[in-house]
């Protein structure tokens, strides 16, 4: 280890492991306490949005991948993938090279007993005209299901659920109890806590093709009678409702919290200022939505939703917003490119961030004070798998490469996905529940990158070079997900401390070096909101690169990275909140090593396959800048504390 290595890496993990015997937190379940319980707490790496063959779509795409299957996949052992034995050949399997700590597998509501009906002979509705079609054309029937489901106001069930949907929302409690079960049967009781899986669903609503899904997640065994779904409940307002009224109000130990995700393919809806009716936000109904959704997911699939491109507010344009984006802002227009338009404000991250500072300044409490997380969304039951080198393809999305063609996993413009972390004390559901809520967390594009950020108004500018990096940061300041006390009366700025340390990978698979670290600050002027990129850690000129025709990596970066930053544009009398950013060495993105392993040869065009031509298109990124994202850390002036929460 460096001695720069070594420095951030007692930085970081500091604490020794301890038998447990108290906790920070109320513990809900009944287990074996973990042998291993750092009060100065540990990153878990995991994926809160994973799909198997219980929702519509995956299994109308092929997928076969139960709950279970996702949760060995997520453990470490293989999982078979179609659509690789399409021409005969053995289908492929892939497995993760290292097991995550702890997944979530969040089914769609929408559709969980049609698709059990449309499955299962003998079942009422079972030779209905879409059951037919699916299991004869299911390509098409992902099609039909999505215009009467999926991407209207109002969605309505198949007549062949029978009044009110009756026969449907039966057939939904059987794969409702085996999404339980299989939470349950992969879940480490132990001491050895090995892996921690939760119970979950995702709300899929899709007003006018606008996405405002919803993962919603469970702290413990405890969870209501069957999911709610956008059919019953078309607004996030009623999906909030319901989840008080079977959930947190039930008296009976459930504990829930919702996880918005897709800001990029919301149509600006996330971050609306405004109830799903068109009225006012009031601070009651802002203070309940605050309570149930602490953290947001940055990237995913389908995206990365940090920050519009080319955009940082009237500072200057920020070039790592290029990252991972879609050409298109619905997806029931990714295959009409003369209808693609970019996304509308309000449809990233940083816009979100910054309209919650300006609902926090006129009602007192911020409706938008998110946490950071990422995650796959993958809908073949890969939980966790990120690496680019080895991408199988996550099948979210109509006729991806995947349902069509062996050779490439997934569509050219999506992307692996991410990982969340959680800073927890130990691996089980009270301790990672409790570090989703206080928003102690954050997101990777796939890395396993370690992350710590404090911030407080009296940390020492050599906090970087001692032991008690993290002691300090959490007795002299607030973590990740914070938000900073007043500020003593002496106090000129806060100062943040942040230190990270690269991914190592594998013996066969070394990680990325690490080549800076940014802090992105956002806050509230007398005339909006402004945002500002600042550079605190690391060389963005270290002129590390990588060669896109055999994926050889070039140049120096760094194995850790620490720093204590002041704002030099502090103001007390303006909210603010500031979150950092890792960024590592340029790699090969996923589709580049698709079209080496292909032997594409962009100089004879004739020989290139229809659907590996995006390999020659020089539009296409081919290298990527892999990143974390931190939860922000707030600042609220004195005169509009009055409700933070």
């Amino acid at each position: 280890m460096s001695g720069l290595r070594r420095s951030v890496g007692l930085a970081l993990l500091a604490a020794a492991p301890l038998l447990a015997t108290a906790a920070p937190f109320e513990r809900s379940e009944e287990r074996e306490p973990c042998a291993r319980f750092d009060p100065l707490r540990a990153p878990f790496f995991g994926d809160t949005h994973v799909h198997t063959a219980f929702s519509f779509d995956a299994n109308a795409l092929g997928v076969r991948a139960t709950p279970r299957d996702a949760y060995r996949f997520a453990r470490g052992e293989p999982l078979g993938l179609r659509p690789f034995d399409r021409d005969g050949t053995p289908r492929r399997e892939t497995r993760l090279e290292r097991p995550l700590d702890f997944a979530i597998v969040t089914d769609h509501a929408e559709l969980l007993g049609e698709t059990r009906i449309c499955r299962t002979p003998g079942l009422p509705g079972h030779d209905s005209l879409v059951c037919r079609v699916l299991r004869r054309w299911p390509l098409l029937a992902y099609y039909m299901v999505n215009g009467r489901i999926f991407n209207v106001r109002d969605p309505v069930r198949y007549r062949f659920c029978g009044e009110e949907g009756g026969r449907c929302l039966e057939a939904a409690a059987s794969p409702w109890r085996e999404i339980q079960a299989a939470a349950e049967a992969f879940y480490d009781r132990s001491a050895a806590c090995r892996f921690t899986s939760f119970v979950g669903w995702e709300w899929s609503g899709n007003p006018g093709s606008h996405m405002i899904h919803r993962n919603v997640i469970f702290r413990n065994a405890t969870v209501p009678a069957l999911p709610t779904s956008y059919v019953e409940e078309p607004t996030p307002e009623g999906l909030w409702r319901r989840l008080e009224e079977d959930c947190l109000a039930a008296g009976n130990g459930c504990d829930v919290l919702t996880i918005p995700h897709n800001p990029n393919l919301s149509g600006g809806r996330i971050f609306l200022p405004e109830t799903s009716a068109g009225l006012p936000l009031d601070a009651e109904a802002t203070r309940r939505r605050a309570a149930l959704e602490p953290l947001l997911e940055v990237m995913q699939h389908k995206g990365d939703s940090e920050c519009r491109l080319g955009a940082a507010g009237r500072i200057g344009a920020d070039e790592l917003c290029a990252f991972e984006k879609l050409p298109y802002a619905r997806m029931d227009r990714r295959n009409l490119p003369f209808l693609w338009a970019p996304p509308p404000p309000g449809s990233f991250v940083r816009e979100g961030l910054a309209e919650g500072l300006r609902q926090q300044a006129r009602l007192g409490v911020n409706p938008f004070r998110f946490g950071l997380v990422a995650s796959t969304d993958t809908h073949e039951g890969a939980a966790g798998a990120v690496a680019e080198p080895d991408f199988p393809g996550h099948a979210a999305g109509g006729d991806t490469s995947a349902v069509e063609v062996p050779r490439v996993p997934d569509a050219f413009e999506f992307n692996p996905g991410g990982l969340a972390v959680l800073w927890a004390e130990e691996n089980a559901r009270d301790a990672l529940f409790a570090a989703m809520r206080r928003r102690e967390a954050y997101g990777t594009s796939g890395p396993r990158i370690v992350v710590r950020w404090f911030a407080g108004w009296e940390h020492p500018d050599d906090l970087c070079r001692r032991p008690d990096f993290v002691a300090r940061g959490y007795a002299d300041g607030v973590p990740m997900g914070g938000v900073l006390p007043p500020p003593p009366e002496a106090a000129r700025a806060p100062a943040f401390a942040v230190a990270a340390l690269r991914d190592l990978g594998t013996a066969d698979r070394p990680g990325t070096p690490l080549q800076r670290i940014q802090i992105v600050k956002i806050w509230l002027a007398a005339d909006g909101p402004r945002e500002r990129v600042f550079e605190v850690a690391g060389d963005p000129g270290n002129g590390a690169s990588v060669d896109p025709a055999t994926c050889q990596r070039r140049g120096a970066g760094f194995d850790g990275l620490c720093s204590v930053w002041r704002d030099p544009e502090f103001d007390r009398e303006q909210p603010a909140l500031w979150y950092a950013r890792v960024v590592e060495n340029p790699t090969c993105r996923w589709s580049t090593w698709v079209c080496i392993a292909q032997g594409v040869d962009c100089a004879r065009p004739g020989s290139v396959p229809r659907e590996l031509r995006p390999c020659c298109d020089p539009g296409r990124a081919r290298t990527v800048q892999e990143r974390a994202w931190t939860s922000p850390i707030w600042y609220v002036p004195g005169r509009a504390r009055r409700a933070t929460r």
